[in-house]
């Protein structure tokens, strides 16, 4: 039986889930009191609130920090988590701007439902990886997939199929390499993939299935080794974002998407492990 892991792992821990909060010191230009003249009040801070995918975590608080330096005006709040279950709480209401998904057919299906203002845009590529603990005895660059059926890969972790995008690729690329029948029963489920890459780094896990954009990550890149799984063992990772209709700063969330959409963000994605849409 696949056993689902909860609750917080033990100190020491490098990655984060949860929210990460990058506040801007300045408000914007005091808006207009009656006869056009300025008003006394305080500025008006601009918002924007941003559900992510766990694979962005490294990635998005980079660009936080150049996004911020052109909107100082701006506080920008990110919580990171699993994309299916960031689909349930945006159709039930949950008071999020901007949803950048792991699996580009949720915010589709946000679509669907009325709930968004703008089109859903394609912003990258994921990628996965078998990821070991540089002590690790598993030969995984050696032997790929089939490392799995070491005896030492007792726990393999790899993010819950039900509601992880990376969970079901991870799946899937099992099955296509012909060792999921051979490993389902060592299966510990994280609840995004940022946990689950937790759990192998913590040892929690002897090996794990996670985003390449986590390997590659200044908390694990130097802690661990990783074979890339091949691109055509699971379906294709499309990335896709939309912005919500009921965003309180909607020119805000235009101005993220068109930084993330652009050079310097194209850039960024592909130095953290990601393709891009089109590759």
């Amino acid at each position: 039986m696949k056993a689902i892991v909860k609750g917080a792992l033990a100190a020491g821990v490098l990655l984060i889930v949860g929210a990460g909060i990058v506040a801007g010191l300045r408000g914007s230009e005091p808006s207009a009191g009656p006869g056009g003249a300025p008003s006394s009040g305080p500025p008006r801070q601009r918002t924007l609130t941003i559900a992510a995918a766990s694979d962005l975590k490294f990635a998005l608080d980079e660009l936080l920090k150049e996004f911020r330096a052109k909107h100082p005006g701006a506080q920008v709040q990110v919580t990171y988590g699993s994309s299916g279950n960031f689909l349930a709480q945006i159709s039930n209401g949950a008071p999020f701007d901007l949803f950048l998904s792991a699996d580009a057919a949720y915010p589709r299906k946000l679509a669907e439902q009325g709930l968004l203002s703008d089109d859903v845009f394609s912003y990258a590529v994921g990628r996965l990886v078998v990821w070991v603990p540089k002590g690790s005895p598993l030969p995984v660059e050696q032997r790929g997939m089939d490392a799995l059926r070491e005896p030492a890969a007792k726990r393999i972790a790899i993010a819950n199929p039900q509601h992880a995008p990376y969970g079901r690729a991870a799946e899937a690329a099992m099955k296509s390499k012909g060792v999921y029948d051979a490993v389902k029963d060592k299966l510990v489920l994280g609840e995004n993939i940022a946990q689950t890459a937790q759990f192998v780094q913590s040892g929690s896990a002897d090996v794990g299935i996670i985003a390449l954009s986590l390997a590659l990550a200044p908390a694990m890149k130097d802690q661990g080794r990783y074979w890339e799984v091949p691109l055509d063992a699971y379906p294709r990772m499309e990335q896709g974002g939309a912005i919500l209709k009921r965003a309180e700063d909607p020119e805000l969330a235009r101005q993220f998407r068109d930084f993330l959409l652009g050079a310097e963000g194209k850039a960024l994605l592909e130095r953290h492990g990601f393709f891009l849409p089109g590759e």
